[in-house]
């Protein structure tokens, strides 16, 4: 007779697993089924931190409250400056007024209006005299009487004493000689005065700044958007200034990321509602980035805590059930972006509840099954 076979007793430490295992039953079953499933009953998770939100969609949450400058679109402003060097002899509007194109802004005594006047005085002159001696050459021409050549040079000299006078009266246009010593400088556009550079009585040098004019509808918005929103925009993308109404639309998309801060710099139009705004105010803009894709490629918005890191991929857990076994299940994602403390992902259907507290003692859970 053989002497019957010891079977080995299991140490201490595994008696608690193989009890727990035990007690699992059929959940255990599931996760043998699904490893990436964790069976977990409403009091373990409480015991363990754990707290679930639903996700909210990433690109209205990333894309509200940008914040953005008002400024003026280059091509609606315009510097009056003085043609000529002078004394300030009355100033007609002050900034904060609305002028109309033509109103008379300013009138500047100086003597070089005279000079302009005389130059164009004498090449009138000159161009009359070479008129008149053109004439009489073709004349004597047809006799016979002088040579071709002379006739030619008599036609050059006409031209050239012509284009002089063009010139004359040109730059006294330019300078908007208004008679005498006096220029009027008058508004090239409608709009409102925003700057005004001198007084009366002041003396200015040539090409000197006087005002500063500009038609303030429409006007632009300037956002700083993090890399995530900007690469969802695109040229006509709607925006909206909740706090004024107005609404517009996107024109230039940055190219360069600012160091400092990661953003991008958006252009925007205001078309609606510019009358509300100011240059040079600091808002927040909303932009409209639309159904960004169905549910699994949609950008969702989920706190930075909830994502974590396993085999060189991100993860999130979310509340789901494995047939009548409630609990958690891993789900890789992908992050697009990071908004302060919220990370935007995809990769999760638009109504999943995610894990955003308690994952560290999840994430034990799940690794320590995964390696049993």
């Amino acid at each position: 007779m053989y002497p019957a076979p010891i079977i080995p007793m299991p140490s201490i430490a595994l008696r608690p697993l193989i009890a727990a295992v035990a007690l699992a039953g059929p959940a255990f079953s599931a996760i043998a089924l699904d490893p990436a499933f964790i069976a977990i009953t409403p009091s373990q998770g409480q015991a363990l931190g754990v707290a679930t939100q639903r996700v909210v969609s990433g690109s209205s949450a990333a894309a509200a409250g940008l914040p953005a400058t008002v400024s003026i679109p280059n091509s609606q402003v315009r510097v009056i400056a003085a043609p000529l060097a002078g004394v300030v002899e009355s100033l007609e509007t002050a900034p904060g007024m609305t002028v109309k194109k033509g109103q008379l802004l300013v009138r500047i005594s100086s003597p070089q209006a005279l000079e302009l006047q005389r130059d164009r005085l004498q090449a009138d002159a000159q161009a009359t005299f070479s008129r008149q001696t053109l004439s009489r050459d073709e004349q004597l021409y047809r006799e016979g009487l002088i040579a071709e050549s002379r006739l030619q040079a008599s036609r050059a000299n006409a031209a050239q004493s012509a284009a002089q006078a063009a010139e004359r009266r040109q730059e006294l246009a330019l300078a908007q000689h208004s008679g005498g010593q006096t220029l009027s400088l008058v508004a090239p556009i409608a709009g409102s005065v925003l700057e005004q550079h001198v007084s009366v009585g002041q003396r200015v040098e040539q090409s000197a700044p006087l005002y500063r004019i500009a038609r303030l509808d429409p006007l632009s918005v300037e956002i700083q958007a993090p890399l995530a929103v900007a690469s969802q925009v695109k040229v006509g993308t709607p925006l909206r200034i909740p706090s004024t109404g107005a609404r517009g639309e996107l024109i230039a998309i940055g190219r360069a990321v600012d160091s400092a801060t990661q953003s991008v710099l958006l252009r925007g139009l205001v078309t609606h509602g510019a009358d509300s705004l100011r240059p040079g105010q600091a808002t927040a803009v909303d932009l409209d980035l639309g159904n960004k894709g169905a549910a699994g490629n949609a950008t969702l918005q989920v706190p930075a805590s909830a994502v974590l890191r396993h085999d060189n991929k991100q993860w999130v857990f979310v509340a789901a059930r494995d047939a009548a076994t409630a609990g958690y299940r891993a789900i890789p994602i992908s992050v697009t972006g990071r908004l302060g403390d919220t990370s935007l992902i995809t990769g999760l259907p638009p109504d999943a509840t995610v894990v955003t507290s308690g994952v560290a003692a999840l994430k034990a859970t799940w690794l320590g099954i995964g390696k049993e």
